[in-house]
């Protein structure tokens, strides 16, 4: 369980790790659409796809291990379990934001957001 201002500090050490999920992200996805396409890509081939995938699974894991939820990778969607006004909640952290801005009820879901 974390507290909002432990979520906001995780966030901001974690910050260099989403980074590195963002571009493996967009790597990976301009790699896919190379080799559908014309199969070159100043990216690699087959083989760089599968180390592509193994980076950014690794960073998720790397994730996972601080007991961060990785809701979603396109955008990148992470909960950091919590407790507000004796509810259990998820603060919340989207790409874009700049801080953990934001929390819903578990039972919610992100359709029940609202800001801190």
């Amino acid at each position: 369980m974390f507290t909002l201002a432990q979520a906001r500090h995780l966030m901001a050490t974690l910050r260099p790790r989403v980074d590195e999920l963002i571009r493996l992200r967009a790597d990976l996805a301009e790699l896919r659409a190379d080799l559908a396409g014309p199969g070159v890509s100043r990216l690699g081939g087959r083989a760089e796809v599968k180390a592509l995938e193994a980076r950014l699974h690794a960073v998720i894991e790397d994730l996972h291990q601080v007991d961060v939820q990785v809701k979603g990778i396109a955008p990148v969607l992470l909960d950091f379990p919590g407790e507000r006004d004796g509810r259990p909640v998820l603060w919340c952290w989207l790409e874009g934001d700049t801080d953990v801005g934001w929390y819903h009820r578990v039972e919610c879901g992100f359709a029940g957001r609202r800001p801190v």
